[in-house]
């Protein structure tokens, strides 16, 4: 898709459509009432006969109005004008896309951006837009025999400008919408991959592939020999009732020559069938999404290098396969950790920690200022905040602050949830220095406290993107989150935002 900037006349454009917004009550945005006005009440008519409540999401395509030179005029609905906000102005500029791609329309103009969203600049709605746009129009078709080819696909998108003062913004809005729509194209790309082709090794060469194109980004692949030179104990427990080897993916960007790096941990659990600790066989196929955290640092790193941010980003990937082969690891098995610690492995199924644990003891390293995690560890995240927020838990009130205000930037948002000290000692073992499991509650919170026990050296904090990571039934397939969180977080500590 390109995305442009117009700022003639509406009346006089060439375009295939003019997208105007609707609200309840039949209320005409400031641009529907212009084309109202030159087509000499054209579009008061219609509306007068009832097709269009101006509720959010409602569409009405017409043709042939008088005056304008457009072929279509799509009136979307908005909803009242004092509830328009972020959640509303995504879904209109979902639904504006998805309208168009059935309308036939191979370019539109986009009136949206003049919408009042609470205390949004343009730049955010430029952003926004984008990022809607792209989401409603991806496909996945890597392995379909058959691709869906539209006769006449949506190939441009023009925002509207009514003041030209606006246009720097619009784009910088363009820009970095684009960026992050890429990364998390590629983190959906990774997820929506089968287990039989998206194993550890694939996501080690796609990486490279990936890396290989721009210049600012190095990427560094263990196999499972060098893995265990750097006596990553925990880590190789969960990929050794595997065939499939085990790799440790490091990606280095480099936006500045002196600053440390901010270090961004993803879990790469290519398929998870819990282990000798079986799952249920109910939905087990969505267990190939269990690398979804590996997948949305790869998409984020992309993003930060395509938009050249003036800092230095880390990218450690822990992938692996957990089966239940003849060799795989026991309940009551006791592992050694990278960083000394021994770990009595008391459920297979909760492996996620265990490959996390020497990520974050191998990053120390980068001398970090800050480390994130983000994987789809627990259950007990759905049970807490359901599929629309990501867990969040870290041992810096501050970074998680920095954390929490992207996520609302973004709407890629998070809930954060205590580290209290008291939850530690659900994770006493009498053979062990530490349990990987804790009791039936505060699943989430106790595996959190599991991965504090590495992160003593520097400022951290975990995402759990087990809600959100993916969509099931109909829509079935991987959101890409929380790629333009960590996108957002990343550009306001580089002050670009």
């Amino acid at each position: 898709m390109r995305y442009l900037t117009l700022s003639d006349q509406l009346q006089g454009v060439q375009s295939s459509c003019i997208v105007v917004g609707v609200h309840s009550g039949l209320k005409l945005s400031e641009s529907a009432a212009k084309l109202d006005q030159i087509s000499n009440g054209a579009l008061k008519k219609i509306l007068s006969k009832g097709d269009l409540s101006g509720d959010t999401g409602d569409t009405l395509l017409l043709y042939g109005l008088p005056n304008i030179k457009a072929e279509r005029i799509l009136l979307i609905g908005c909803g009242e004008i004092s509830k328009l906000n972020a959640n509303t102005f995504q879904k209109i500029n979902r639904t504006t896309a998805g309208a168009l791609q059935k309308s036939g329309a191979t370019n539109a103009i986009s009136t949206l951006i003049e919408l009042k969203v609470g205390r949004a600049d343009t730049r955010w709605k430029i952003r926004q837009s984008v990022l809607a746009v792209e989401d409603m129009l991806y496909e996945y078709s890597a392995t379909k025999s058959k691709n869906k080819k539209r006769k006449k696909p949506l190939t441009t998108f023009n925002f509207f400008v009514g003041a030209k003062k606006d246009l720097i913004a619009v784009k910088k809005g363009i820009k970095e919408g684009i960026a992050i729509a890429d990364g998390i194209k590629i983190a959906k790309d990774l997820g929506n991959l089968p287990g039989n082709i998206c194993v550890p090794s694939y996501i080690a060469n796609k990486t490279k592939s990936i890396n290989q194109k721009t210049k600012s980004l190095k990427t560094k692949i263990y196999t499972e020999s060098a893995i265990k030179k750097l006596k990553m104990g925990a880590f190789l427990s969960v990929s050794q009732g595997s065939k499939e080897p085990a790799r440790l993916i490091v990606i280095e960007y480099k936006g500045h020559q002196k600053e440390k790096p901010y270090v961004l941990v993803g879990k790469g659990i290519t398929f998870d069938t819990g282990g000798i600790s079986i799952k249920p066989s109910s939905t087990m196929d969505e267990m190939k999404f269990d690398m979804c955290g590996a997948a949305s640092v790869i998409g984020t790193i992309h993003a930060a290098a395509k938009l050249k941010l003036p800092i230095n980003v880390v990218g450690i990937i822990a992938s692996a396969e957990n089966m239940p082969g003849s060799q795989a690891s026991k309940p009551g098995d006791i592992v050694k950790t990278m960083s000394g610690k021994t770990v009595e492995i008391l459920n297979t199924d909760a492996e996620g920690r265990l490959v996390l644990c020497d990520a974050l003891t191998y990053a120390e390293r980068y001398k970090p200022k800050a480390v994130i995690d983000i994987a789809t560890l627990t259950g007990s995240v759905l049970v807490a905040l359901g599929k629309v927020a990501s867990g969040l838990l870290s041992n810096h009130e501050s970074l998680a602050k920095k954390l929490s205000i992207a996520g609302k930037r973004s709407h890629d948002r998070t809930w954060q949830l205590p580290l209290w000290e008291e939850y530690q000692s659900e994770l006493d073992s009498n053979f062990a220095d530490i349990a990987n499991i804790g009791g039936r509650y505060a699943g989430t919170i106790t595996a959190a406290c599991f991965l504090s026990r590495f992160t003593e050296k520097y400022n951290w904090a975990h995402i759990d993107i087990a809600g959100v990571a993916w969509k099931t039934g109909k829509e079935k397939g991987a959101t890409g989150r929380p790629v333009s969180m960590l996108v957002h977080f990343l550009m306001k500590e580089a002050k670009i935002l």
